[in-house]
């Protein structure tokens, strides 16, 4: 039982861990007004693992520390994965199909804010949601239910913080 814990704090920071590489690796896309950050595709992965929801939110924050944002982005945009993450969870009993479909709404409102009133786009709010909600679709919508499709099958190899020991 007490490896349950143990097991669980690795899947986050695994999951937290990557978030960041991906980040950093697509930087020149994961950052601005028109942006398709690859590593929201593991937004999906609270649909395994609650796990997934600290170290989706860890890894954001340290992605956005990294990557130079401002504290508005850092502290807002991480609240908009952590959202995502959070409902993702909640829907795992529903149909698997409607995962990625917090993340990219959770996305698509917030961060156009942060990028028009933290870095001063002068891009219209509703225009920025839509290029930020595309960018969400691709990441989530696209590259996530792949990602999804390909953990089914090996979904009690992977996850084991959600077994018992």
């Amino acid at each position: 039982m007490k490896n349950k814990g143990t097991q669980f704090l690795t899947e986050a920071a695994v999951i937290g861990a990557i978030y960041v590489v991906l980040t950093l690796l697509f930087a020149p896309l994961s950052y601005g007004e028109i942006q398709i950050r690859f590593s929201e595709a593991l937004t999906i992965l609270p649909f395994f693992t609650p796990a997934a929801i600290p170290g989706l939110f860890v890894g954001c924050i340290i992605a956005n520390l990294f990557g130079g944002a401002i504290p508005v982005d850092i502290i807002f945009g991480s609240i908009a994965t952590l959202i995502g993450a959070v409902f993702t969870y909640r829907l795992r009993s529903c149909n698997r199909f409607l995962a990625p479909i917090p993340p990219i709404v959770s996305n698509a409102v917030i961060v156009p804010f942060v990028l028009h009133f933290g870095y001063g786009v002068n891009l219209p709010i509703p225009l920025m949601m839509l290029t930020v909600g595309i960018g969400e679709v691709v990441s989530c919508g696209v590259v996530g239910l792949i990602l999804q499709t390909a953990l089914l099958k090996y979904k009690n190899v992977i996850f084991r913080s959600q077994r018992t020991v």
